[in-house]
């Protein structure tokens, strides 16, 4: 199985294409697409515990349920970048480097403080 993100981008691409859905993809509405799948992955953590989840975590069920709405926010985020030409392999290094000037090791290590703060 495909694992970069090269290769799985084309895998959506290829399923997408397949099925004639690139009518359905443009930016708005796969954006909408992410974080309607974000938010279904939320779901599966209201109103439980930390320790709540860490034991649902445990449970093979649990586990599939959170891996389904993962795959489903990356199937997204790729087909975003893929029907917009966004390097998400790029789009990330850059974004780590702006990162770490904002939470430099020395101030931010063990801390959670956003930067300006």
């Amino acid at each position: 199985m495909a694992s970069d993100i090269e290769a799985l981008t084309k895998l959506v691409q290829n399923f997408c294409e397949d099925r004639d859905w690139d009518q359905f993809h443009p930016p708005k509405d796969l954006a909408i697409g992410i974080s309607t799948e974000a938010n279904e992955l939320l779901d599966l953590f209201r109103f439980k515990t930390d320790e709540a989840v860490k034991e649902k975590l445990k449970t093979d069920q649990f586990k599939e349920r959170v891996s389904e709405e993962l795959a489903d926010v990356l199937f997204f985020v790729l087909r975003f970048s893929q029907m917009n030409s966004i390097d998400l392999s790029q789009a990330l290094q850059e974004k780590l480097k702006k990162n770490a000037i904002k939470y430099p090791v020395e101030t931010s290590k063990g801390s959670n403080r956003k930067y300006n703060e």
